[in-house]
């Protein structure tokens, strides 16, 4: 999409700071959006170390790196949005909460914006009937960091039109990333399979089939994965992991989706993961070789 010259995203938090950073970094304006301005100025020093590691690295040229940045804008005001070409929304993933601010945008937004959702499991055509320009809605699934992750999952609502995902899939292309298309059911294409893949790890841990480590190190070893699932629903979060999973078994149906006792335990105790420094695995002090492997 050649055309857009100017991204609105909203939200400062991991997957916000770095879609914003990934647009700076493809030669196109970015405003930044958050609530909270602690928040804008964590995402601006992280977005500036983050962009200099790719500039040491030599994946990036110190000039491109510097204009990156300059590109780059900080708001707590949405009205600022207006200018915008395409908007992309990487807030909490709450459906109530989602529909809320699309409403908002459908009436600051100017009438030829696509209005986008970074959601990963929520449904592209329920935000979309938040607004009066269904056919404009779309979901823009980056992975998680948006900087170093190739892909972009997108998610057809029910009346997006073709040239809303023509648009989106040739913005897609231009941040450089590879494209797959998902129809608009519960947790797309791939949260639908993670999600239960981590929950299954979760039902090993809870009923003592092995430690968290081995189930880790099972599953980097014996399937080439980069991360183990339990490791991994660290990093994304627990309270999101558990959060896709309940949307996957509304959405679904059937009870196999329904999240492990333990991962809901782990959520009611603030256990959420490396952003709280502590999930199933404790990051705040000590090496993990010298964990109590204890579940909880």
């Amino acid at each position: 999409m050649s055309g857009v010259k100017t991204i609105g995203v909203v939200g400062g938090g991991q997957m916000g700071s770095g879609i914003a950073q990934v647009a700076a970094m493809h030669g196109i304006d970015v405003w930044l959006h958050d609530l909270d301005p602690q928040a804008l100025s964590k995402a601006s020093s992280s977005i500036s170390s983050s962009v200099n590691r790719f500039v040491s690295k030599a994946t990036l040229s110190q000039a491109a790196g510097a204009d990156a940045l300059k590109r780059l804008r900080f708001t707590t005001d949405l009205e600022g949005f207006h200018l915008a070409d395409f908007i992309i929304e990487a807030i909490v993933e709450s459906e109530d909460v989602k529909k809320s601010l699309f409403a908002k945008l459908d009436k600051i937004a100017k009438s030829s914006a696509i209005l986008a959702s970074n959601t990963s499991s929520i449904s592209i055509t329920r935000l979309a009937s938040s607004t009066s320009r269904p056919c404009q809605v779309i979901g823009m699934h980056f992975m998680n960091p948006p900087p170093v992750m190739k892909l972009i999952e997108i998610v057809r609502g029910a009346d997006t039109s073709n040239e809303t995902f023509a648009a989106t899939k040739a913005l897609s292309e231009r941040l450089g990333k590879v494209v797959i298309t998902s129809q608009d059911y519960s947790g797309f294409i791939v949260n639908r399979i993670l999600m239960p893949m981590i929950n299954e790890a979760f039902f090993a841990l809870y009923t003592g089939v092995a430690t968290k480590e081995d189930i880790d190190t099972g599953m980097k070893l014996g399937t080439n994965h980069p991360m183990g699932p339990l490791e991994l629903a660290d990093f994304i979060g627990l309270d999101v992991c558990l959060s896709i999973m309940r949307v996957l078994h509304a959405g679904l149906g059937d009870n196999k989706y329904a999240p492990c006792p333990l991962l809901v335990q782990y959520v009611d105790a603030d256990r959420v993961g490396r952003k709280r420094g502590i999930g199933v695995y404790d990051y705040r002090k000590e090496p993990r070789s010298a964990k109590s492997s204890s579940r909880l």
